[in-house]
């Protein structure tokens, strides 16, 4: 066996972890914006499927899916949280939550859904997210929320929690 193939084995043999982006977005009185798909009960944030077998980063991820989703086309401001999510029946995901800012009244009028896959969208306060995005999405997004009002650096979570010091 060659070293390429060796190689190629060793990389085959590395555990499965899909990558997620999202953006969060926010009006003027802070409150941000949750989407309703309607291929899952509950609500989400603008964001999807990182398509890394094209070379997308997880910001364009982010953005792209902003675009096609909702018909936001901005460019994103900083990574606010990377959540390790482990859940039953599928591999590991890497989420990125990006700051997509605050929208304006125009932007929001202008918001055009993606009509295979979602329903509605709203404006929730930041303390009402854990009541629309199930899990550890909402964990995510609530935390995320606390990084752009305290100004702190992008957190680290594990499961939309902080992760205990070791």
């Amino acid at each position: 066996m060659t070293t390429t193939d060796d190689y190629a084995t060793y990389i085959a043999s590395l555990p499965r972890v899909l990558a997620g982006a999202a953006a969060l977005y926010r009006d003027a009185q802070g409150r941000v914006l949750i989407v309703e798909p309607n291929y899952r009960e509950g609500w989400v944030l603008p964001g999807g499927t990182v398509e890394s077998d094209r070379g997308e980063s997880p910001r364009s991820a982010a953005r792209r899916e902003s675009a096609e989703e909702i018909g936001i086309d901005v460019p994103l401001g900083r990574l606010l949280a990377v959540d390790w999510v482990l859940g039953p029946a599928r591999p590991p995901i890497v989420a990125y939550l990006y700051d997509g800012g605050v929208l304006d009244a125009e932007q929001l009028a202008s918001i055009e859904l993606q009509q295979e896959e979602l329903l509605s969208w709203r404006l929730v306060e930041p303390a009402e997210l854990t009541a629309h995005l199930h899990g550890s999405l909402g964990l995510r997004a609530v935390e995320a929320c606390r990084v752009l009002e305290s100004g702190e650096g992008t957190v680290e979570l594990e499961n939309g929690r902080r992760p205990a010091a070791s």
